[in-house]
């Protein structure tokens, strides 16, 4: 069996040529990576669902704009606390309720009374679903071109304006990626 370099912590950037509508210009944390599949979330769908409406004692430590991200098209009636604990990536003791994925980025307990980490969060995001693949899917999809693969950055598990964020990863790079932000949304009206 061939060995899996973990991708955990990392983003995947859609590539124009994406043809899957439930990732059209999206961006995914990947939250775990090995050699029985994938799992990450959707950094830039937001829902118009409150994070209120589902889970009101976290609606308060929620960042802005405060609602309910689409996680991926997996399990979307389950929910995901992502959050982002300022110095949790210098192998401080990480708080009850937290468990670190990459960095200071981790996942959180929503079952925990969130008082255990009000205190520590930096930024919160609900994500309703996740995205997921199976056993050497996910490297399939990278082979085919189907995602860029790119470090991630604490602020985008928070970033405030989610819809901007695919051509925000890519701007940031340091090398030809960074021309396909300026990608048209419909190349065909060019």
């Amino acid at each position: 069996m061939t060995e899996v370099s973990s991708l955990t912590g990392r983003l995947l950037v859609a590539t124009p040529a994406l043809a899957d509508p439930n990732f059209d210009r999206a961006v995914v944390l990947l939250l775990d990576h090995d050699e029985e599949g994938s799992l990450g979330v959707v950094l830039n769908r937001p829902t118009p669902v409150d994070v209120g409406d589902i889970l009101e004692g976290w609606a308060d430590l929620a960042g802005e704009p405060g609602v309910v991200f689409q996680g991926g098209p997996v399990s979307l009636d389950s929910a995901l606390g992502v959050a982002v604990i300022p110095g949790g990536s210098n192998g401080d003791l990480a708080p009850l309720g937290w468990r670190r994925v990459h960095g200071a980025i981790g996942l959180v307990d929503l079952e925990a009374p969130p008082e255990l980490l009000a205190s520590a969060l930096g930024s919160l995001r609900i994500f309703a679903g996740y995205a997921g693949w199976g056993p050497g899917q996910l490297e399939d999809e990278l082979v085919e071109g189907a995602w860029y693969v790119v470090e991630s950055e604490p602020g985008d598990v928070s970033s405030p304006a989610p819809e901007r964020l695919w051509r925000e990863v890519l701007r940031r790079q340091r090398n030809e990626l960074a021309m396909v932000a300026t990608y048209p949304d419909d190349p065909s009206l060019n």
